[in-house]
């Protein structure tokens, strides 16, 4: 799914991934906007893996605004800490709603601290409130040495 002008237009900031162009969820759908969001892990020489079985799924605007900001959370802290050599998206229609995975085979962390420590895991905070404000669930899977998976589920009713 990669295209080499993402490349021009998303950066990552102090491993921050931003992307400068407008989101265009009509045009490049979900999975297009999220995957520009892969081009720093590309760059970076990590192997992106897309499995996209929602086809057909009308995704209202909101649920896809935070599916993307929750996309942009988990690709900027693989890219900043993970120094995966592979890592999968998955965008999955499932009874009612829609699911995220972003899954990569990196360093792992040992994810109850990040979750309840004082000085890791803000954006990982922020996401799981936003996602459980939308009636939505996080499932954050990860332990040193043995990689990450963050789940992000919505309601689509």
């Amino acid at each position: 799914m990669g295209n080499e002008s993402a490349l021009d237009e998303v950066t990552a900031v102090g491993g921050v991934i931003t992307d400068q162009h407008p989101l265009d969820f009509h045009t490049l759908g979900l999975a297009g906007c999220i995957d520009r969001l892969t081009a720093p892990l590309r760059q970076q020489g990590t192997a992106v893996r897309w499995d996209t079985p929602h086809w057909g799924i009308e995704i209202p605007a909101d649920c896809a605004s935070l599916l993307y900001q929750a996309a942009r959370e988990a690709l900027s802290n693989a890219l900043k800490y993970s120094d995966a050599s592979a890592l999968t998206v998955q965008l999955a229609a499932v009874d009612h709603g829609i699911r995220l995975v972003v899954s990569d085979d990196g360093a792992g962390f040992d994810s109850q601290l990040a979750i309840s420590g004082r000085h890791h895991g803000y954006g990982l905070r922020l996401m799981s409130v936003a996602v459980h404000e939308a009636g939505g669930s996080v499932d954050i899977c990860s332990s040193p040495g043995r990689g990450t998976c963050v789940t992000v589920t919505l309601p689509l009713d």
